[in-house]
């Protein structure tokens, strides 16, 4: 399955998982929210430059056979192979969702190339295509190199990351509290914050209003699907995409861990994060049935 920008929540769902899966996210948010001086500070990181032109091929080299490495992540058809073996469909359902990613390296790079570095994004067209090439590149590399963390050689994705790492020292991405994320801006803040807060009691509320709502499941789909579309048609896209980013963080600075997010707590923090941002544009039965389980983790 493809990633996309109006798909976030999905994206989320597996980077929750991922061993860098914030890692992950701290890329793509750096890639949305630059402007066109901190994209030309990306590029002037690129591992090639000063390079001769052997030395050049051999980076290729290096980064194609980086990425053939990082498609042994895990994905959802294969991730539960000797329970599937076994005979035991309810072992491969649990198994599939702690461990098999919808999506892959590729479609991740393809996001970022394509989607978060595309024509919609302000500063691109600013930038002169060689260093928004090599912007990308940089940020590419850092993206794989994350999402494959559990399954490349340490040196290897250190090779991949250590330009991004190096971005990060001069300078981090903005919090969501620095951020314009639409009319509920100061909301989501707080509520993020408040996911980042979480101590074991305020988990355990949460794995409780999840487990509450179960039955909610087709509701809360459509209802997703309905404020992506409303982002889409608004041009809040981006606006979404990147304070489900942001979620993503907030849900693991929060304690959480890979079985709360294939267990249905990921899916509990998305919505409410989607029920928030577009909140102004949402049906009430829709808004509602997405911040339900904020309601529930209040007693109301």
């Amino acid at each position: 399955m493809p990633y996309t920008l109006v798909s976030a929540a999905t994206l989320g769902f597996d980077l929750v998982r991922l061993p860098a899966g914030r890692s992950v996210a701290d890329v793509l948010l750096t890639a949305l929210q630059a402007d066109a001086d901190a994209l030309a500070a990306v590029a002037a990181r690129h591992p090639a430059r000063g390079l001769e032109r052997d030395q050049r091929l051999v980076l290729a080299v290096r980064s194609r056979k980086a990425r053939e490495m990082a498609m042994s992540v895990p994905h959802v058809r294969t991730a539960a192979a000797g329970a599937r073996a076994a005979g035991d469909r309810a072992a491969v359902l649990v198994e599939q969702l702690e461990q098999g990613t919808i999506g892959d390296a590729p479609t991740l790079e393809r996001l970022l190339r394509d989607d978060v570095l595309g024509a919609e994004h302000p500063a691109v067209a600013l930038l002169d295509p060689d260093l928004r090439d090599e912007a990308a590149d940089v940020l590419a590399d850092a993206a794989v190199g994350f999402w494959a963390a559990g399954v490349l050689p340490p040196l290897v994705r250190r090779e991949l990351t250590a330009s991004f790492d190096r971005v990060l020292d001069d300078a981090a991405p903005a919090g969501p509290e620095a951020l314009d994320l639409g009319p509920a801006t100061g909301e989501l803040a707080a509520f993020l914050a408040s996911v980042r807060a979480l101590d074991d009691a305020g988990r355990a509320r949460w794995r409780v209003a999840v487990d509450e709502g179960r039955a909610q499941h087709r509701p809360w789909a459509t209802a997703m699907h309905e404020a992506s579309w409303a982002a889409h048609v608004s041009g809040r896209t981006r606006v979404l995409a990147t304070a489900q980013l942001h979620a993503v963080q907030a849900f693991l600075d929060g304690g959480f861990d890979l079985r709360d997010g294939a267990a249905g707590a990921w899916n509990a923090v998305a919505g409410v994060v989607q029920g928030i941002a577009m909140g102004d544009l949402l049906a009430e039965d829709s808004l509602h049935v997405l911040r339900a389980p904020l309601e529930r983790t209040a007693g109301r």
